[in-house]
């Protein structure tokens, strides 16, 4: 069954794929600090801006208001969508809370630091619970799974981008480090790959019905 939902989104899957080979080479050459240097350095006003409000495409609350819109559409697609919430965020808090609770956030990681970063005044910027980051597990949740459940497979590229932007966002924003980011991501996608797995037949018992012919 996983075979199955890896072909029909592999579009999705090659591209996210991509993104964990490259990302995850540069971790392995390039020092936490270097790459935080590295996208703090490349910044702008507009920028500034643009992932202020980017970074809330991976906000619970966000998530939340998708679920309850798929509620409206489809109760069981809704209710799809509120387990991979549930799943995605419970990880995402144990590991923040009860794993990993002193890892720091870049702020407090660098407040010695004799290198000027880039930090957008007046945003709230957190110091300690930093792995994983939250976000970026949410909008890789929330995202892979439309994609899972889009009839138009062709559109996995416009999914991935969105929860890659989130992802960036956070890091841009001096939120979490790129490793934050990418542990994210992979919580996030693996929660709604098991919820998708898990209940696929309930939520489309048509194709049960069309696979026994």
């Amino acid at each position: 069954m996983l075979i199955d939902v890896l072909q029909k989104n592999r579009l999705f899957f090659a591209l996210y794929a991509l993104g964990l080979v490259v990302v995850g080479f540069l971790q392995l050459c390039y020092s936490q600090e270097m790459l935080m240097q590295w996208v703090n350095f490349r910044n702008s006003s507009t920028a500034d801006v643009f992932f202020t409000y980017a970074t809330y495409l991976g906000d619970g609350a966000f998530f939340v208001i998708v679920c309850i819109i798929l509620l409206i559409y489809n109760r069981r697609v809704g209710f799809m969508a509120f387990a991979s919430f549930g799943l995605s965020s419970l990880t995402s808090l144990f590991l923040k809370t009860i794993v990993f609770p002193e890892r720091l956030r870049p702020l407090k990681f660098f407040e010695h630091s004799t290198y000027q970063y880039h930090i957008i005044k007046g945003l709230n910027i957190y110091s300690y619970n930093s792995f994983p980051s939250g976000h970026t597990t949410s909008a890789f949740a929330l995202f892979s799974l439309l994609a899972f459940i889009d009839e138009r497979k062709g559109r996995g590229w416009f999914f991935v981008v969105l929860a890659v932007l989130t992802g960036y966002s956070r890091v841009y924003l001096f939120q979490h480090f790129v490793e934050d980011a990418y542990v994210g991501s992979l919580v996030g996608t693996t929660a709604s790959v098991l919820i998708y797995l898990s209940l696929r037949r309930w939520v489309y018992p048509s194709e049960n019905k069309e696979s026994r012919l």
